[in-house]
């Protein structure tokens, strides 16, 4: 009863408009008061979470984000796609789609690669002739594999608080990726088709090779982390940290294109997109505490033992109330309140949890593209200057792909397992 009437002041929160830091805040020190535990604990319990050498990666990850952001590599990246998939049908599609998993091994974020990318694709789509409103809604399908092909600040945040391996979780993301960015090719193949969509012709090796060498630069900050870590060379930290210092070389010394202003807005921005994720990990960090301590995991475990025991079930049924919460939530937040209750859950009924990582973070991902939230719809909107009526049908073709990608990588777990047993072996997990 006392948890309940916790979560019920937490929703109240939430339904006032309160921000969700606050609110779990607010729930958390309710529930110390009744409980009549020091007050102490919510401080020691906040400083706890985010004094740790793991944690460091979050801000180094941003920081090489938006350096790599700084180098104006989003044209370079756009040309590299467009030689390689652009003949295929559905021409500056196709190249959006590549571009973004491409731009994903910079980034680790599908609010910059909308951003991004959408700035630069959306308008160029619209001017070879494809409606204003699926160039938006492919800019912002693609964007949801930015979280997931890595590095990915959302897979740091989930090994931190389910106390999973960061390496593993890095390298979980690499198939999946490829298998969301396969599907929604092979559909706007389709639709690129039945629509009459152009497409380029197919660019000479000549072409190929040149685009390749300009867009380089993209292709090696991903392979430097994931090389790094593989080698045992970095740590995940030490590996965002060389990140930080490869984008400063190319942006300082290579490209030359970065000056003092641009490093001084880079860091004031990083600064502060850090300090709220970390206060949230903070606040998150207490008010899972007090959900554990009142066995909620448990009572989750023996509800679903109720129902079954099959883990395929199991798994279905966790993906469903993601989807479900992402709709309401954003993604950073649901996954910092979630990830500490729900990993003790799927571990009791044999489910891998860098695995179920993948699925998490993709599953909540997708509420971004997704109304009322739908943070991704709103910015390729604005970008599109399109109505949000319109920018919602059109993306209602597009959950096709993305939920198709979902029971494929439910369905083979292996695409999130195979390489990280390859490099560390198989997990005694």
């Amino acid at each position: 009863m006392v948890i309940l009437g916790i979560l019920i002041v937490l929703i109240v929160f939430l339904l006032l408009g309160m921000p969700i830091v606050f609110a779990m805040g607010m729930a958390s020190t309710v529930y110390l008061y009744i409980a009549n535990i020091d007050l102490s604990m919510m401080a020691q319990r906040m400083t706890t979470a985010v004094d740790s050498f793991l944690i460091l990666a979050i801000p180094f990850f941003y920081l090489a984000g938006e350096l790599m952001n700084a180098c104006k590599l989003t044209d370079r990246i756009v040309a590299m796609s467009k030689a390689l998939v652009g003949h295929i049908h559905g021409g500056l599609a196709q190249v959006n789609i590549m571009a973004s998993m491409i731009f994903a091994g910079m980034s680790g974020s599908a609010t910059a690669d909308t951003a991004a990318l959408g700035s630069v694709m959306i308008p160029s789509m619209k001017k070879e002739g494809y409606p204003a409103d699926f160039s938006a809604a492919v800019t912002v399908a693609s964007a949801m594999v930015g979280p997931i092909i890595p590095p990915s600040v959302a897979m740091v945040i989930y090994g931190a608080l389910a106390d999973v391996s960061i390496g593993r979780l890095l390298l979980a993301g690499i198939l999946p990726g490829i298998t969301i960015g396969a599907t929604q090719m092979a559909f706007t193949y389709y639709l690129a088709r039945k629509r009459g969509y152009p497409r380029y012709p197919r660019a000479t090796l000549a072409e190929t090779a040149r685009a390749t060498s300009r867009g380089w630069a993209a292709v090696l900050f991903p392979v430097i982390i994931v090389g790094g870590i593989v080698s045992g060379v970095f740590t995940p930290t030490e590996a965002a940290a060389a990140a930080v210092l490869y984008g400063l070389f190319l942006g300082l010394v290579i490209y030359r294109n970065v000056g003092a202003a641009d490093l001084w807005r880079t860091l004031l921005g990083v600064t502060w997109g850090s300090v709220r994720i970390l206060v949230i990990i903070a606040v998150a960090s207490a008010f899972s505490w007090i959900l554990v301590r009142e066995q909620v995991p448990q009572l989750i475990t023996d509800f679903l033992f109720g129902i079954t025991d099959h883990p395929l079930v199991v798994l279905a049924i966790m993906v469903i109330f993601l989807l479900l919460v992402g709709l309401f939530m954003v993604a950073s937040s649901a996954e910092i309140v979630l990830a500490p209750i729900l990993v003790p859950v799927i571990v009791q009924f044999g489910i891998d949890p860098v695995h179920f990582g993948v699925l998490m973070v993709f599953s909540l991902i997708i509420g971004g593209g997704t109304p009322p939230v739908g943070v991704l719809l709103y910015i390729a909107q604005d970008i599109a200057k399109i109505p949000f009526a319109a920018m919602v049908r059109a993306m209602l073709p597009y959950y096709v792909p993305l939920f198709s990608a979902i029971i494929i990588i439910a369905l083979f777990p292996q695409l999130s397992l195979w390489i990280p047993n390859l490099v560390f072996g198989v997990s005694p997990g």
